[in-house]
């Protein structure tokens, strides 16, 4: 008799130190838990995610470490998800024969909406092959998004995907590297490369890195002149270690557009494009459009002619010059698949695709996404 309490004894003792371990799990990782649960493949296609994020993050910490790096984002995410267990992580993306990391290039379009009200905010992704994750979120007091990212920013490839739970972690840094999304307010946004342009803002203030500016945006500004705002209180800083720099366009629902560039000979002080008061539309690719820089040649110094940058701010102007830059939903498709990449061939060999063209309904706050390996079809997700 005193055997079997004792046996019961250490078991009771057992189950008590397993209940205290999964509350202390639970009490540690509930949001992570929460968010991680949310994942899921988007139909039946293999590279294409859906994740709700309920997770808490702290942008103002982000900011106040300067986290102008990838390397250094990476660490801060992986540091935050395993609160003192040693997680890690690495960035996918593909390096070039120079142990430089090949950069995107993408199109970017706000036109008005010929459907209704309001404006259409466009966009191509124009990478390799990768898995694109789509997240939802509602930060506490901030507006909820939708963003889109590019999942080997943060670990995963065709051959690495989120298939368990101890691989689906890495997801979580999604929220510090959206390339496109679009806030409650119908605030959009999106970024393109620039050739070995890496801006590095010196000013004194606090330096945010290449995405997180987006995540601000997207977090805390209803309209352009408040993300503007926002940008003046910042040093934007690209990871060199990627090689090249960025722009950005946003937009919001009233229609204000801006393309926010950077001056690589004074400073990299910040060159802000407006869209003109007549005009429907703004269009932006991967070379610059500030008066300073501004050609209409291509021209290696201020873009990337290898990307056919040219060519395709060429194409995609003409077709939105020809509507008075008022398109449906399906002409913004229509307009941004006529520059799409389909299995480009660089000058090394290597190919590469459009990896997504996204349609956002500014009004309407809806997502239409129709990705590389099923360019025929279109997901569509809504802000709620």
């Amino acid at each position: 008799m005193a055997k079997h309490s004792k046996t019961r004894n250490i078991l009771l003792i057992i189950l008590g130190i397993l209940l205290i371990l999964v509350v202390v799990v639970w009490c540690l990782w509930r949001g992570e838990i929460k968010t991680i649960a949310t994942l899921k493949q988007v139909g039946e296609n293999p590279y294409l995610y859906y994740m709700e994020y309920k997770a808490d993050y702290d942008l103002e910490e982000v900011i106040e470490k300067d986290l102008d790096q990838n390397p250094k984002l990476l660490d801060y995410v992986t540091a935050k998800i395993g609160k003192g267990l040693p997680i890690k992580g690495k960035s996918a993306q593909v390096a070039d024969e120079n142990g430089k990391l090949r950069t995107f290039n993408c199109t970017s379009l706000q036109a008005r909406n010929a459907n209704g009200e309001g404006y259409l905010y466009g966009r191509n992704y124009d990478y390799f092959q990768n898995p694109t994750l789509v997240t939802l979120s509602h930060p506490k007091t901030r507006y909820a998004s939708l963003a889109v990212s590019d999942m080997s920013h943060f670990g995963y490839s065709l051959e690495d995907l989120p298939t368990s739970f101890t691989k689906k972690l890495l997801c979580l840094a999604s929220i510090y590297a959206p390339v496109d999304g679009i806030n409650e307010a119908g605030l959009c946004t999106s970024i393109m490369a620039l050739h070995h342009q890496p801006a590095n803002q010196q000013t004194g203030k606090h330096s945010v890195g290449t995405s997180i500016i987006m995540r601000l945006w997207l977090d805390r500004c209803a309209t352009v002149e408040e993300a503007l705002n926002l940008l003046s209180t910042v040093d934007i800083r690209h990871d060199s270690i990627v090689g090249s720099g960025y722009h950005y366009m946003v937009a919001d629902a009233k229609g204000d557009c801006a393309i926010v560039e950077f001056d690589k000979d004074d400073g990299w002080k910040t060159m802000i494009l407006r869209k003109p008061s007549d005009k429907n539309h703004m269009l932006v690719t991967n070379h610059l459009l500030s008066p300073k820089f501004r050609t209409d040649e291509p021209d290696s110094t201020v873009g990337n002619p290898g990307s056919k940058s040219w060519w395709r701010y060429e194409v995609a102007e003409a077709y939105l010059n020809e509507r008075n830059g008022v398109l449906s939903p399906e002409q913004v498709q229509e307009c941004l698949g006529l520059v799409h990449w389909d299995n480009l061939v660089l000058p090394n060999g290597k190919t590469e695709v459009t990896q997504y063209t996204n349609v956002y309904n500014q009004s309407a706050l809806t997502l239409w996404l129709r990705p590389w390996n099923e360019y025929d079809t279109t997901y569509h997700f809504e802000l709620k």
